[in-house]
């Protein structure tokens, strides 16, 4: 029996990975689970499971205890999501965090000799260099939950990079696929909000409209895989069906097909390196007709070379790349700058940063004084 603490389960990959553990009770129990501020949402969830310890935002405590009386050990904040991963009690610790607070839980966790599976992409982005080494020395299992990375991750465990001549990452391209440059200064919130194949939370649909998503799981992909960035491509795929390819130096090519539904990569993270049966729907070729293939446009999708650039220049630029664009995002979603400011706003932060060492304390650094930054760059475009 695997006992799992679910960070985020109030959010799609946490209800997803609930639905997962919910279909083999005889090989997992959820002991832990953690919300932002999703009081009612989090309390049905810890009755349901019956899980030990509940993990809520800063200030809501009492109003968790006071749904679940005192049968619930309820912790708050930062500091409470990593007193779950800590927990003797943890083998694996499922991260559905968004942003940048799934990193010191994340690292928490590993430093505690547990198992991680992870779709918080900004832990990998901003420290991917220090916490695969943690995971290295602990000889912990550090594994994504993604559609693309999870099914690489799988298939790499069985094969030699030598024999990987590269990966391919496929992108829906978002909504704005076909939009000219004009039409994508104008875009609305709603516009942007509106994915074609994907159901995702706001931050992650914003990223993935503006490609800097893909760009995060290029940083993911090279951290995880310990491929050179050369390795590493990007194709847009609108059918959202094919989620990687490997070319390997023979020629040959191998794709990984599915249907859209993020429980299946939840799934084989979890029970590998067994294939069980799924509670995900049977892929249709012949329904699905036909697939699509187009090469990205950096022009109007400029974060994807944004990410390129950020690796590239290594240290603390990652960091500043991730924390820059939280901020252009939020400003986005309140409707303060545009679409295109997004990448402005990173791009400007990423030219004004120094770059430091890439060790925890400076990327901690890089990440207050990006947030600093890139605030003072939006409030200099209203």
């Amino acid at each position: 029996m695997t006992r799992v603490a679910i960070l985020g389960s109030t959010g799609s990959i946490g209800t997803s990975t609930l639905d997962v553990v919910r279909a083999m009770p005889d090989r997992f129990e959820v002991v832990s689970i953690s919300a932002g501020s999703r009081v009612d949402e989090v309390c049905e969830q810890a009755k349901a499971f019956g899980v030990k310890r509940v993990c809520i935002g800063e200030g809501l405590g009492d109003a968790v205890r006071e749904r679940l009386g005192g049968s619930v050990e309820i912790v708050e904040g930062n500091d409470g999501l990593v007193q779950l991963v800590e927990d003797g009690e943890i083998d694996t610790v499922i991260n559905g965090l968004v942003a940048g607070v799934g990193i010191r839980p994340t690292v928490a966790a590993l430093e505690a000799g547990k198992h991680v599976a992870t779709a918080n992409k900004e832990t990998l982005v901003v420290a991917g260099e220090v916490v695969t080494g943690i995971a290295k020395t602990k000889g912990v299992r550090l594994v994504p939950l993604d559609s693309e990375l999870t099914p690489l991750w799988e298939t790499l465990q069985e094969r030699s990079l030598d024999d990987v001549k590269r990966i391919v990452l496929p992108a829906s391209g978002g909504p704005f696929f076909d939009a000219s440059l004009e039409t994508m200064e104008q875009v609305s919130k709603a516009e942007a909000l509106n994915h074609p194949t994907w159901k995702m939370g706001p931050k992650i649909t914003i990223d993935s409209a503006t490609l800097m998503n893909k760009g995060f799981e290029v940083i993911e992909s090279h951290w995880f895989f310990g491929l050179p960035i050369p390795k590493i491509s990007v194709i847009i795929h609108r059918q959202s069906i094919v989620h990687c390819m490997i070319e390997y130096i023979d020629g040959g090519v191998m794709a990984h097909l599915t249907t859209t539904d993020m429980r299946l990569p939840i799934h084989q993270a979890l029970v590998h390196p067994d294939k069980v049966p799924s509670p995900v729907e049977p892929l249709d070729l012949v329904k699905v007709g036909t697939l699509s293939f187009f090469e990205p446009d950096l022009e109007r999708f400029p974060c994807l070379q944004l990410c390129y650039d950020a690796i590239e220049a290594g240290g603390t630029a990652p960091a500043v790349l991730n924390a820059s664009n939280e901020i252009a995002v939020d400003a986005f979603l309140e409707e303060r700058i545009g679409f295109m400011d997004i990448p402005r706003v990173v791009g400007k932060a990423l030219e004004a940063h120094e770059v430091g060492p890439g060790d925890l304390e400076h990327i901690y650094e890089a990440d207050g004084w990006a947030r600093r930054e890139a605030e003072g760059i939006v409030e200099g475009m209203q």
